[in-house]
């Protein structure tokens, strides 16, 4: 029983205590608690620690800033200075460190709209805690209360340290990272057009700061459509302008110039690297760009070649540099920038990713992949209007973007025969030198083809288009995307085992030509949608060949379901109205016999 007393009268540190206790306890002066340690806030963000976090001697909520005009919506350059890069003036909202948008939370109905979190209370799991059933401990302690051996709770330990908060990005970037979809696409038409002439382009090309790195991405299954030829020509004729300047004593940074082609495991895997590589350099400088000064082929998702690029990246910047990575929308300019976080041990990736054209919004800064003061920048996407992506639906979008490896469909096709790509292209075979030729389609598998004589192509127009060719969706969006113009274009070549020439059509694809003689093509698409002639990216072709008429797809089969079920349902009301009007004829001759 001593041995029991003695146990009793020992300070109670049971984690349980609290529960027994509605006690408020207050530290003693000789152990003072420790300030809680600065969460790590990015330098470019409004400090969401404070906007989410209350404080018991404070009196009043701290609200969000006002709400900025449009036109500052879009994140961008600020400051004329090469520190005040990514630093925004104070009247400005917070950035979203997904696509670099400025958040607001005035109204969910405008662009870089956000909910503030509510803060987690720190007995949150108290519900959890109490409905546990009480232990051995618990029972011994519920006696010593009892027995009124009660005494002051020690203090707690000094707690860890605190965990950075989670990053905060505006509600489209919510939607598109879970849901693959914008969440209010009216706001989309609300943002002013990104202003690369005056955000990006005068400190990409400075002679004077630090060292610019162009990263030029570009799409490997759409590199004609993808390059942006605008800035290629602009760094190009920097580098001109530049590149003696410093025998005159001026400043003459030139920037260096790294064609980065990404999604390269889209590819077939009989593509040979080396080959690749020539041909890109060529293309390249068809496209503007004069002077290279690497070329890296990566694949963001498989990670193929990322760890090369970064530790070259990471030598060209130096200490200093900045980095810009630039490219057409939806080239994979967010993914591939996440995609070398990841390789150097970051587990968070910050910036958006998403089949979707336009993901990024403004200039953001990303942090852990350059050593030093140097600066690696996500830049929006440049609108290229002669691709066709840029003007098909949400929908008519996931259905002409490629995520998996590219299959050929090749036809054997006669003159005077045509190949409808969807409702987007068509490839008429006017004239040829030789009996037939092989034509390979080259895109998206989701996409419905369809061969027939070209004397039928006005029917098809008509009768399919919207419906068994897809994209486009609907009968009234054909007239939404333009009128049809036409290309001409004289190819030719010397083999049946390889394709020699490409018709490339932006933000879809190419058709692959192979042939042993001269032909005379003509492709239809909508008007200012860009249709390049090139030397073929692959010379492969499919062992089994389509026939002609539809090729099996989904939306084929859906929509021929459709046209059965409403022609069935025409012939059954057809009849229903026939043996009605039998029946009053028959009722009409009766009246009149009896009469």
């Amino acid at each position: 029983m001593l041995a029991l007393a003695r146990k009793l009268r020992r300070p109670a540190h049971h984690p349980s205590l609290p529960r027994f206790l509605h006690l408020s306890t207050s530290p003693t002066p000789s152990t003072p608690t420790p300030p809680p340690l600065p969460s790590p806030i990015h330098r470019t963000c409004y400090p969401f620690h404070r906007l989410f976090s209350s404080s018991s001697s404070s009196s009043h909520t701290l609200l969000p800033p006002p709400l900025p005009p449009l036109s500052a919506l879009r994140g961008g350059c600020y400051g004329e200075g090469d520190d005040d890069v990514d630093r925004p003036p104070p009247h400005l909202l917070p950035l979203c460190l997904g696509c670099g948008v400025h958040m607001q939370s005035s109204n969910p109905a405008l662009p870089g709209f956000f909910s503030v979190p509510s803060p987690k209370s720190p007995d949150y799991c108290a519900s959890i805690d109490r409905a546990r059933p009480l232990a051995d401990d618990d029972t011994r302690l519920s006696l010593s209360l009892k027995s009124g051996n009660l005494r002051d709770e020690d203090p707690e330990p000094p707690a860890g340290p605190e965990q950075p908060p989670k990053p905060v990005v505006c509600a489209r970037c919510h939607s598109l990272r879970h849901y693959g979809r914008v969440k209010n696409p009216s706001a989309e038409n609300l943002l002013p057009d990104f202003d690369f002439d005056r955000m990006v382009a005068p400190k990409m090309v400075s002679p004077a700061g630090p060292r610019s790195i162009v990263l030029m991405v570009v799409d490997a299954i759409d590199f004609d459509g993808s390059l942006p030829r605008k800035v290629a020509r602009l760094v190009s004729s920097s580098i001109d302008k530049n590149s003696t300047a410093w025998k005159e004593g001026k400043p003459g940074n030139v920037p260096r110039v790294v064609l980065v082609v990404t999604k390269i495991d889209l590819l077939p895997s009989s593509v040979s690297p080396e080959v690749f590589e020539d041909w890109v350099r060529k293309r390249a400088r068809v496209g503007g760009v004069n002077k290279l000064t690497a070329v890296h082929m990566v694949s963001a998702v498989r990670s193929w070649g990322v760890r090369d690029l970064v530790d070259h990246v990471r030598e060209l910047a130096g200490v200093r540099g900045n980095v810009w990575a630039v490219g057409a929308q939806n080239a994979g300019k967010s993914t591939l920038i996440n995609a070398m976080a990841r390789c150097l041990g970051q587990k968070v990736s910050h910036l958006t990713e998403a089949p979707v054209p336009g993901t990024t919004l403004g200039i953001v800064r990303v942090e852990g992949v350059l050593s030093g003061q140097a600066k690696l920048f996500d830049t929006p996407g440049i609108l290229h209007p002669y691709q066709l992506t840029m003007r098909l639906t949400r929908e008519e979008q996931k259905l002409v973007h490629m995520n998996k490896q590219l299959r050929p469909r090749t036809y054997r096709i006669k003159a005077q025969h045509s190949v409808h790509i969807g409702g987007l292209v068509r490839v008429d075979v006017e004239e040829s030198s030789v009996d037939s030729i092989y034509l390979t389609v080259w895109a998206s598998s989701l996409i419905p083809l369809h061969m027939a004589k070209t004397e039928n192509a006005s029917m098809m127009i008509e009768n399919h288009f919207g419906r068994q060719l897809q994209p486009p969706i609907g009968e009234e969006r054909i007239k939404e995307l333009g009128k049809w113009v036409r290309w001409k274009f004289n190819v030719s070549g010397n083999s049946w085992d390889a394709s020699s020439v490409d018709l490339a059509v932006g933000g879809l694809g190419w058709c692959a030509i192979c042939l042993k003689g001269e032909a005379t093509l003509g492709v239809w698409t909508y008007d200012g949608i860009d249709v390049i002639q090139r030397n073929s990216l692959i010379s492969k072709r499919a062992t089994i060949f389509e026939e002609a008429g539809f090729t099996d797809s989904k939306i084929v089969s859906q929509a021929d379901s459709a046209a059965d079920k409403l022609h069935r349902h025409s012939e059954k009301k057809l009849v229903r109205s026939e043996a009605r009007l039998s029946t009053e004829i028959s009722e009409t001759l009766d009246a009149a016999v009896g009469s």
